[in-house]
């Protein structure tokens, strides 16, 4: 119900006149003016950007505390893997944010340089193509650099975790 408000406010000038950009008979041209596209520019990728850098932010520095009291009762024996595991989270985290950025970037990419956005640019389709297949990256990224996440996958992708002491599986 929200998206359904949200982007009819958005084309509401659209929707007041739906034949205003087309040039043929059947198409279907839709453009979103500067104010549009700045307030969705705000609300859908600056917005969600603040928050997902914030929320990873407090994630890491959780984290980071967490390894420090592990390491600290376990002396100097896990000081090289509690460093390793900082940086492996952090790194992890800059390449979920910064994939999160190459995709959602082209397609705002008018909206920041003050033009009109129109689905009719050339480019339009293969940019929402990217923007589309960021919602794969993140499973994609975890899987690649964490073994209990690839297990954790598999379990559910071969319904194993249907069985009745699936509960009790090695993941870690």
């Amino acid at each position: 119900m929200g998206s359904t408000l949200y982007n009819g406010l958005l084309l509401l000038e659209h929707i007041r006149q739906p034949d205003q950009f087309n040039s043929c008979h059947g198409e279907c041209v839709v453009v979103l003016s500067h104010i549009s596209g700045t307030v969705d520019l705000f609300f859908t990728f600056v917005g969600p950007c603040a928050v997902m850098v914030v929320l990873y932010m407090r994630v890491f520095v959780v984290a980071v505390s967490q390894v420090r009291v592990i390491r600290l009762q376990t002396a100097a024996t896990a000081a090289p893997t509690a460093k390793k595991s900082e940086r492996k989270a952090a790194r992890t985290l800059g390449i979920v944010i910064a994939v999160f950025l190459m995709c959602f970037c082209p397609y705002y990419y008018p909206a920041v340089t003050g033009e009109d956005t129109s689905n009719s640019l050339s480019y339009f389709a293969a940019v929402s193509w990217i923007l589309i297949m960021n919602s794969c990256m993140n499973p994609l990224i975890y899987a690649l650099f964490y073994p209990w996440f690839r297990k954790a996958i598999k379990l559910i992708i071969t319904l194993r975790i249907l069985q009745p002491h699936s509960r009790e599986a090695k993941i870690l």
